[in-house]
């Protein structure tokens, strides 16, 4: 696995904040939940198991998920504290997860390495996720797919939970029109919303996409 070193001139005092918020959060217990993000579930039924990556995995729910269902399986956040909650979880579940303490802001995953690269509940502001999500897709292998899932625009007026700053909600299409933007080669396969429970009632409302790279011809 590629660890490269920082880039230079990052606000390591802003950042250093921020981290330490989300240490006190996973401190706080265990607000992940039960099981793993149901639309992710739903998304990779049928989806043959390689080399996964899940970046900004919290506790690790979702890693530990896709490690029992033969995903091997790497878990990246910048939490100790939440790192720390996914080792406990992986070992309770008999798995095993490589878990890398790093900044997405400051770290970038190697090129074409996994099969799968997902992102679950990565709500950071539209320029920051501008880097973050660009890169992401260039660490899917050929024939290999990106799976995002955030708190759809709907979500602020007709679902619950999510981030109280709105602008970082987002749909798949405004997502898979900024990623094919950077990388012409990339095929969307699904890019839709998904409702937990029919309207009027209310639950998490989710965008989900799901990309491909196409795999390399046959020589």
């Amino acid at each position: 696995m590629d660890t490269a070193e920082p880039r230079p001139g990052w606000d390591q005092l802003h950042q250093g904040d921020r981290r330490r918020g989300w240490d006190e959060r996973h401190r706080s217990g265990d607000f992940e939940g039960e099981g793993p993000n149901p639309t992710l579930v739903l998304a990779l039924a049928g989806v043959l198991p390689g080399t996964a990556l899940e970046l900004a995995a919290g506790s690790g729910t979702n890693a530990v998920w896709l490690a029992q269902q033969g995903w091997r399986t790497t878990a990246v956040d910048w939490s100790p504290v939440g790192l720390a909650n996914g080792m406990a979880k992986a070992e309770a579940a008999g798995v095993e997860v490589e878990w890398l303490e790093l900044d997405l802001l400051a770290w970038s995953p190697p090129t074409g390495s996994f099969d799968l690269v997902v992102i679950v509940y990565l709500h950071v502001p539209p320029e920051e996720r501008a880097q973050i999500y660009p890169q992401a897709a260039a660490a899917v292998a050929p024939g290999g797919r990106l799976l995002i899932v955030g708190h759809d625009r709907l979500n602020a007026t007709e679902g619950e939970g999510g981030p109280p700053d709105t602008v970082r909600l987002f749909t798949a299409e405004e997502v898979a029109a900024e990623l094919l933007s950077a990388d012409p080669d990339l095929v969307v396969e699904r890019a839709e919303v998904v409702r937990r429970v029919p309207p009027p009632g209310r639950a998490p409302i989710d965008s989900l996409l799901v990309i491909r790279r196409p795999a390399l011809p046959k020589e």
